[in-house]
């Protein structure tokens, strides 16, 4: 019923940026957050960065200053900005699409990407 498609994982030196995106699709009538996770090898998913559909913003301490998370409610979509990257960064990021309502529902649901890797290196 909903797809979310994430975009611009890869491989980047310690200090380097990246771009991620995530766009979700589908008969959406409206999305209340939308996230990023990520997880590492042989650890839990950990939450990276959120944001509502009004703009509020939380962030995991270890990312504060580094990352930028914005979202596009019109297209569904939403992004970050990874700067100042280090090697504990690399991991599977997810999207997240949190209490989402479909057109021809009465419930709220939330839905995961596929994840995208990113890889810090040198």
């Amino acid at each position: 019923q909903v797809q979310l498609v994430e975009s611009g994982g890869g491989l980047v030196q310690p200090g380097g940026s990246l771009r991620l995106s995530c766009a979700a699709s589908g008969s959406i009538f409206s999305i209340y957050a939308m996230g990023w996770y990520r997880q590492a090898p042989g650890k839990q998913r950990e939450l990276v960065a959120t944001i509502t559909s009004g703009g509020s913003t939380n962030y995991a301490d270890s990312v504060k200053g580094r990352f930028t998370i914005s979202r596009d409610n019109d297209k569904n979509t939403v992004y970050l900005q990874m700067n100042s990257l280090k090697p504990e960064d690399t991991a599977v990021y997810y999207c997240n699409a949190d209490q989402v309502l479909l057109f021809d529902s009465d419930h709220l649901d939330d839905y995961w990407g596929q994840g995208t890797q990113v890889t810090v290196s040198s």
